[in-house]
């Protein structure tokens, strides 16, 4: 029998794939790809937008501003979806492509699903060099799209039509591996883009592809349950693969059962509500008090779906010399880690069962009494520290405050970078799960109002928790990525920006000075400017307005309370702008290390180096 066939070319055959791919959430039939973020250019535009044209019902074409940031809206959709949906970003070759290099290590470091798709270099090099093109005298199958390789999960350049027949499952494949997720990058050459093919007709068929769950070695369970069993003290940490497998209930469930309390990553704040009895408040540098108690008494830590950043493992000095890890994880990498007892695995499937080789085993009732009298009084310095002042001047954690308790229950909180992440990991109080994204893989810089555009996006269809992404940020951040504010106004997606206004890189001024530095080139005022007795700052309400957004600036903390009510009661972006405090902070209790020099003209420098040294003393040696 003849093979039936399709005749495309290869930018046809792409999108045609990608429109046949499916996924199911809830019960429901969904794209897998729920849509593309297209800035075309020359190396793209002929032959794949001409594909994508003949498709925008199935794959909604959304135009970025910028290329960066479009695929930090597709990493911000990805994580409101839990992984379960994709979102394409695509560009043309050269500077456009090279824009996307940041948002892949974002997604790389989080472990976050986005396809990437750029035009590249011909491949029969029969016009070399072609515009934007560059060119290694030695080795002329390097183009700048090989950048990409040392920040995704899957790298691939189609240089032939056919290509795509291995290619595409195989990036697919990878972004769906809880094991091994992360972005998929695919260059297409110019000249192949226009190629047509004899497509099998099978390999557009229909896919409902669904998230594997790898079930742990039962030696494995065995052990980190005889392990758990001698434990006096222990602890689970609860990270970011916690909330990709849908593990939430499972969890809390678990650790109510086995009486054992649960501190949270950053990554992993927003699978338990902020409420609930077995929480114990967020671990690490940016943490609670009450989670870094228990974490220093903890003589059997279970971490569950987290990489052991050093922000909750405080640089690996907020735990005892001899506690003992036992690590789930879907990863095999990050199960081994500091001396771990790896139990590689989806989290909700190990939690099954390691709760069945349990048996009657439960933590003494003291440890859930202490935890709860700890986190009380973590929750006592974060009201005194919220509440209003008769300063003119708020603090971050006084807005954190106001923006929580005017938040509805399924309103989604962002953040990634500045001073923001430390006040809002401490002082958010998640009301319903899956309702906060503080992106601190790689604390990317502009993350935050394009990843509200993203979320916006996700609000809708099977799993949406529907609420209003609330996206805050500082100053420094807004400067440097604010474009998606006018891509949100144009497409209609509703979301609210809160800017904090305190002159310039204020998180990074105190860690500058806190390390023995003198305040220099962070705040505004320790610029070289024109006038530092009186710097030029933005008028964050006429540039929102420009672009298409409500705005207005906040005086008061009662005028942020009103501005955020009539925001979330109105459609559309609005933009609300808040002079805040560039000195005052919800004080930590864990160690960071850092670079201090170990040399310096600066006592205040020596001085910090020596208390380094003693950081470093308290480091338990590991991978």
């Amino acid at each position: 029998m003849p093979r039936k066939t399709v005749r495309l070319t290869m930018a046809q055959a792409l999108v045609r794939y990608l429109c046949n791919q499916f996924t199911e959430i809830e019960g429901a039939r969904v794209p897998l790809f729920a849509g593309l973020f297209g800035i075309f250019g020359h190396g793209n535009v002929t032959c794949l937008s001409e594909a994508l044209e003949q498709v925008q019902d199935q794959l909604p074409t959304w135009r970025g501003q910028n290329e960066q940031s479009m695929a930090l809206a597709a990493i911000g959709f990805a994580k409101a979806k839990r992984r379960r949906q994709i979102m394409v970003a695509a560009t043309s070759i050269g500077p456009g492509a090279l824009n996307m290099v940041t948002a892949a290590g974002t997604a790389m470091a989080n472990r976050l699903p986005v396809l990437l798709i750029a035009g590249d270099t011909f491949a029969n090099r029969l016009p070399d060099p072609v515009l934007q093109q560059v060119e290694h005298f030695g080795d002329p199958t390097i183009t700048a799209n090989d950048a990409f390789k040392s920040v995704v999960r899957y790298w691939d350049r189609i240089t032939l039509p056919e290509q795509l027949i291995q290619s595409l499952p195989q990036a697919v494949a990878t972004m769906l591996d809880p094991a091994d997720c992360g972005p998929a990058f695919i260059g297409l050459a110019q000249d192949t883009q226009e190629l047509a093919y004899d497509y099998p007709e099978v390999f557009f068929e229909p896919r409902v592809w669904s998230i594997p769950r790898p079930r742990p070695d039962r030696d494995a369970v065995a052990a980190a349950a005889e392990l758990l069993k001698t434990a006096s003290r222990p602890l689970i940490i609860s990270g970011g693969g916690v909330r990709y497998s849908l593990a939430e209930d499972a969890l809390t469930d678990f650790a109510a059962k086995r009486g054992i309390p649960v501190v949270e990553t950053i990554a992993g704040k927003g699978a338990l509500t902020h409420d609930h009895p077995v929480h114990a408040g967020p671990i690490g540098i940016v943490g609670s008090t009450s989670a870094n108690a228990l974490a220093k008494e903890a003589d059997v830590i279970l971490a569950i779906g987290t990489r052991l950043q050093d922000f909750t493992t405080g640089s690996w000095t907020a735990f005892a010399e001899d506690a003992r890890f036992i690590s789930v994880n879907a990863a095999r990498f990050d199960a081994v880690k500091h001396r771990s007892l790896a139990v590689v695995g989806d989290a909700l499937e190990t939690i099954g069962e390691l709760d069945a080789a349990l048996g009657d085993y439960a933590a003494d009732a003291g440890l859930m009494k202490r935890a709860k009298t700890l986190f009380a009084e973590w929750n006592k310095l974060l009201d005194d520290h919220q509440a209003p002042t008769n300063e003119l001047v708020p603090s971050y954690a006084q807005v954190v405050g106001v923006l929580n308790r005017v938040a509805g229950p399924n309103d989604t909180l962002i953040a990634a970078a500045g001073g923001t992440p430390g006040e809002v990991t401490k002082g958010w109080r998640v009301k319903n799960p899956n309702t906060f994204d503080c992106e601190f893989g790689f604390s990317c810089m502009g993350y935050e109002i394009a990843a509200g555009w993203g979320c916006a996006m996700a609000q809708e269809g099977p799993g949406a928790t529907g609420g209003t992404p609330i996206v805050m940020l500082g100053d420094g951040t807004y400067m440097m990525m604010n474009s998606d504010i006018y891509s949100a106004a144009l497409t209609g997606h509703k979301m609210v920006v809160v800017v904090c206004d305190n002159g310039g890189f204020a998180v990074i001024n105190r860690l500058q000075q806190a390390k023995g530095v003198p305040g220099f080139n962070n705040l505004l005022a320790d610029c070289r400017i024109q006038d530092r007795d009186n710097p030029l700052h933005v008028d964050f309400v006429k540039h929102a307005e420009a672009m298409g957004a409500r705005a207005v600036k906040a005086e008061s903390l009662a005028d942020l309370e009103g501005a955020m009510q009539d925001a979330l009661a109105h459609d559309g972006v609005t933009v609300i702008s808040i002079v805040s405090d560039a000195w005052k902070w919800v004080p930590g209790d864990a160690d960071w290390d850092v670079g201090v020099p170990e040399i310096s003209n600066f006592e205040t420098v020596r001085a910090a180096r020596a208390a380094q040294e003693k950081i470093r003393e308290a480091q338990r040696l590991g991978v």
